[in-house]
């Protein structure tokens, strides 16, 4: 069976069931599980699925964001074990601000069934939340189409309207000098919300441990807890400054 063949039968069956597991595929096809996982991860680079932890999930129609889509394929494994762990952390009761990250939107499908209030920018974040225990409140401003999230002025001003036991950030890099951004109008969000949380919690997978990009927008006393599937070593300098680091592994 070549590639396109392949491709059909495994959107056909997440059309069907909502999700995948590799093994269940690979039996289904008479394929290898690596010539599986390869085929996810191409069809989840072009948005057309996303990865979990051995297999794959059904994309949301309602939900659009394709350059979004694109950068939560990336590192799927690694970001849903990063997403396992900070959903560990959460308890009824609890308001979390999460940002537009893509390994916080991952957050998502473990935390539905808590009695939690979530405050965020983020319409995928909005739209993976629909239906679940959680209740949600969009922080309003002008709407960035390519990353499905709300940014500027009036959203800053939202954001410091409320006061959250947690927050759940991102960062396009980390290391011992602090973090790191590509874009000012997310960093100026992100560090929004870190002043209006009691605990902050930077979700990073591996390959943005030690990465400085042009913006440097924030020391690392900003964030209480970095999950992260990097390697101790590859930590040390953050550990030193302070920082809980939490390793998972993907």
């Amino acid at each position: 069976m070549n590639f396109q063949k392949r491709k059909l039968a495994i959107l056909r069956k997440l059309e069907e069931a909502g999700e995948a597991d590799i093994k269940g595929l690979a039996s289904d096809m008479k394929v290898a599980d690596i010539t599986v996982r390869r085929d996810l991860n191409l069809l989840a680079a072009d948005g057309l699925l996303y990865r979990t932890h051995g297999g794959a999930m059904k994309v949301d129609p309602f939900e659009p964001p394709y350059p979004f889509a694109n950068k939560a394929a990336m590192n799927a494994e690694a970001k849903e074990a990063i997403a396992r762990r900070a959903a560990a952390e959460v308890v009824d009761g609890d308001i979390l601000l999460m940002d537009c990250g893509s390994t916080v939107f991952r957050v998502c499908p473990f935390i539905k069934n808590k009695k939690i209030r979530v405050v965020t920018n983020s319409l995928p974040v909005v739209s993976a939340l629909q239906g679940s225990r959680v209740e949600v409140n969009v922080i309003g401003g002008e709407f960035d189409a390519e990353r499905q999230a709300i940014h500027g002025k009036m959203a800053e001003y939202h954001i410091k309207k409320y006061r959250a036991t947690k927050a759940f950030l991102g960062a396009d890099g980390i290391s011992g000098a602090g973090l790191f951004a590509n874009s000012e109008k997310e960093a100026t969000l992100t560090l929004a919300m870190a002043g209006q949380s009691g605990a902050t919690y930077l979700l990073c997978d591996a390959a943005k441990i030690g990465k400085e990009t042009y913006l440097h927008f924030a020391d690392l006393g900003v964030i209480d807890t970095l999950i992260t599937d990097a390697p101790a070593a590859a930590c040390r300098a953050i550990r030193k400054a302070g920082i809980r680091v939490m390793h998972v592994k993907a």
